[in-house]
Formats: C-alpha cells, structure tokens, sequence
C-alpha cells in the first residue's frame, strides 16, 4: 500500500510537471523516478501539454454559474474541494460530518478513505486540535495519509469550526 500511494504521487508529481510546463531536464527527472511516467515522456519528447481526462462531481452552483467543483478527477486522482459544517455543534460533531461528506464524494467518484494520500485540514481554532484529532484518528485506515492542518486567520467561512480537502486514487 505504501509503495503504491508513492508510485501514484510519483505519477502525479509527473503530470503535474508536464502540464505546467516545466523545463525537460526538470520534467525528464521527475519521469525517471516516477514508476510509470508515459505522461511525462510525452510531455518531455512532444513538449505538448498531455491530454487531459478531467470529470467534475458535485458542481457547487452560484447564480446558474459554476462556483466550484465539489470534487475533480484527473486521470486515476480525484481531488476533494474544501468540506465544511455550519450546523451547531463542537468540534468534533463538526469533523465528523465533514469526514463523511468527504467519505460520501470519494466514494461517488469511485475511491475511499482507505485510497485518500493528502488531507488538508483548516481550523478555526487552534484550540480545537486535539478534539479534531480524536475523531480524525482511524477514519482513513490503517495507513493514514499525509496531512496539514493549520489555524486559519479570521477563521474558517461559514460556521464551520473545521474545514477539510482531499486528494486521492481511484
């Protein structure tokens, strides 16, 4: 499991790399240490930007024009907007529910909690840490992916005492 979620972000470093045009020393390093590269010796030997497989989940809509997307997916990755709870509650009701609107928009794309490699988590306060952390702890396995988690300035939008994002495998 762990060789794979290496391999994936290899691959994504790679793509990555190829679509926002990085010098081909820069993109032909990355490739080599990637496991499976052909999007990026593509990129490197056509200097073309790779063709993009792109599906969008859960269009947050804002006066019948698209705000954001809920979650995105590019090529085997799904990527998960920012989840938040602006209901009463503490903190950990609040992380709870964002873990399973988390949980609900990767499995509608097809992934996990268990597939999840970066959760970016965003308090309120930092106070709240500890909480967030208790029932954080075991939701996405026993591998557990990497993470952030920082206070934010002025606060969390909304209500919410806690916001979340995701990235992922498919």
């Amino acid at each position: 499991m762990k060789a794979e979620r290496r391999s994936i972000l290899k691959r994504l470093f790679a793509s990555v790399a190829g679509i926002t045009g990085l010098s081909a020393t820069s993109v032909a390093a990355t490739s080599m240490a990637a496991t499976s590269s052909e999007s990026a010796k593509a990129a490197v030997s056509t200097g073309a930007e790779p063709a993009l497989e792109k599906e969008v989940f859960n269009v947050e809509m804002h006066q019948d024009v698209p705000l954001f997307s809920g979650s995105t997916k590019l090529g085997n990755m799904i990527f998960v907007a920012g989840k938040g709870y602006h209901k009463e509650g503490d903190i950990k009701v609040h992380t709870d529910e964002v873990l399973k609107e988390l949980e609900k928009e990767l499995i509608k794309a097809g992934s996990s909690m268990e597939k999840v490699l970066k959760v970016n988590v965003y308090l309120h306060d930092l106070n709240d840490y500890k909480g967030m952390n208790e029932v954080y702890k075991g939701r996405f396995g026993s591998k557990p992916p990497v993470r952030t988690t920082v206070a934010v300035y002025g606060g969390v939008p909304g209500s919410s005492l806690v916001e979340m994002d995701c990235i992922a495998y498919i």
